[in-house]
C-alpha cells in the first residue's frame, strides 16, 4: 500500500495544493495534526484538502480539538483520537494533541503523559501508529536542543512495535527518520512524505 503522509499544515495554501496534487498517486493519505493555527481556520484548512480523493485519515494536533476536527472534516474522512480502525487490512491507531502539556497556553489541546498512556493502552496492535507528538528522544529536538517528546508515546511504540510511527509537532525536527526496535519513526512536516507498507 502506497501512503502519503504529512503533518503541521498550519493553513499553508501552497503546501495543501502540493499535497492534493500528489495524492492522486496514493492508496491512503494520513494527516498527523495541526491543520489550522491556534484553533482558528480549521474549516478553511479542511477545504484546502478537499481535493484529496484517496481515503483520508486524520488525527488532531494541538491546534485543533478532536471534536472540532470531526465537525470540520469532509464527509468520509476518518478521524482518530484514542481510537483505531482497519482499512483494507491495514491496522491504524491514532492519538492527537500535544504530549506532554505544551507551554502554549489555553488554546493548545494537550495531554499529560499519564492521560496519553490511558488512551494508548487501548491499542494492542497496529501497523501504523499516528501521533501528533513524537516519542521521547526521536524527532523531538527543538532549536534549543531540548528533547520534548512523549514518554507515553515512546513506551507505546516499544510495546506495540508497529511498522511505522508518523508524527509531527516539533517543527525543528521535520524530516527526522529513526527507529525504535523494528519500528520506523518519521516526523513528517507539511511536505508529501511517501511510505510503502506491506499488509
Amino acid at each position: 500500500m502506497k501512503i502519503l503522509a504529512f503533518s503541521d499544515l498550519h493553513m499553508a495554501r501552497n503546501r495543501a495544493a502540493e499535497l492534493v496534487a500528489a495524492s492522486g498517486g496514493a492508496d491512503l493519505v494520513i494527516g498527523a495534526g495541526d491543520y489550522c493555527n491556534m484553533r482558528q481556520g480549521l474549516e478553511e484548512a479542511m477545504e484546502m484538502l478537499s481535493g484529496i480523493a484517496a481515503p483520508l485519515v486524520l488525527i488532531p494536533g494541538n491546534a485543533e480539538s478532536a471534536g472540532e476536527l470531526v465537525d470540520a472534516a469532509p464527509e468520509g474522512v476518518h478521524v482518530l483520537h484514542g481510537s483505531g480502525m482497519t482499512l483494507d487490512g491495514l491496522r491504524l491507531f491514532g492519538l492527537g494533541y500535544g504530549v506532554p502539556v505544551t507551554p502554549f497556553g489555553d488554546w493548545s489541546c494537550d495531554l499529560t503523559d499519564s492521560e496519553a498512556t490511558e488512551l494508548l493502552d487501548r491499542c494492542d496492535a497496529a501497523d501504523i501508529l499516528i501521533v501528533h507528538s513524537p516519542p521521547k528522544g526521536h524527532g523531538d529536538t527543538t532549536s534549543q536542543g531540548m528533547s520534548v517528546g512523549s514518554v507515553a508515546v515512546r513506551d507505546a511504540v516499544e510495546r506495540i512495535q508497529p511498522q511505522f510511527v508518523f508524527c509531527g509537532h516539533i517543527h525543528d525536527s521535520w524530516g527526522y527518520r529513526g527507529t525504535i526496535g523494528r519500528t520506523q519513526i518519521a516526523n513528517l512536516g507539511p511536505r508529501a512524505s511517501w511510505f510503502e507498507v506491506a499488509i
